[in-house]
């Protein structure tokens, strides 16, 4: 769910600006997962353009607040989530701690970085969520260390059925500055792609994992 179509635009508008979001319909990206994609985000972007990740920064904490009260902790899901989730954290002043993928191998073995406390209200912040299977696994490990987990917040969703299941089926509530139909809005009115591209993007959404197969 977004937040507002306000905010949808705006941050869908800035993605495409500085092609934190690349649609190419006529010659489609491979994912590490093997799917085929007519579009590709890589939102690490954001972090080199100082008035995009301020605006990104600011919407993140305006609309946290309102939505779920202002958290103890901040939680970044590694890797693609730490840099904006610290800029989150200091401009709400309040803790940062990060989730690694797995618990590491030598030391502590910590798979939650940071200090948290046991019972403190926390809000995962995410910069992509696909599936969103890694995504609730740091979800699942902020609990485990004790942490209530308010929601997750996250810069783009892609919207697939099975992220809303999951996330569902988690009891996880997900709130998003930007998805794939505001997005694909956008991109057709500020002429980013034709109508005969809409309607490509619009089927490999349908069936992400057997398009162009």
């Amino acid at each position: 769910m977004i937040f507002n179509k306000e905010t949808a635009e705006k941050t869908a508008e800035l993605l495409l600006q500085i092609n934190a979001i690349k649609l190419n319909p006529k010659n489609p990206f491979t994912w590490a997962s093997g799917w085929h994609s007519p579009i590709y985000c890589d939102n690490r972007l954001i972090l080199s353009f100082p008035p995009i990740r301020n605006f990104i920064r600011d919407e993140f904490a305006k609309h946290i607040e309102q939505k779920y009260g202002k958290p103890d902790v901040i939680a970044g899901v590694a890797t693609g989530a730490i840099g904006i989730g610290i800029l989150v954290a200091e401009s709400m002043g309040v803790p940062f701690v990060y989730v690694r993928p797995e618990p590491k191998k030598h030391g502590r073995q910590n798979q939650v970085e940071g200090f948290l406390q046991k019972g403190q209200n926390v809000v995962v912040v995410e910069d992509l969520i696909s599936t969103g299977n890694s995504s609730l696994l740091a979800v699942e490990a902020l609990k485990e260390s004790g942490a209530n987990v308010k929601g997750m917040v996250a810069i783009f969703t892609y919207g697939f059925n099975i992220a809303v299941d999951n996330f569902k089926n988690a009891n996880v509530q997900l709130n998003t500055l930007a998805d794939y139909n505001h997005l694909l809005d956008l991109a057709v009115a500020k002429n980013y792609i034709t109508e005969t591209e809409l309607k490509t993007l619009q089927e490999w959404r349908v069936s992400p994992s057997t398009w162009n197969v």
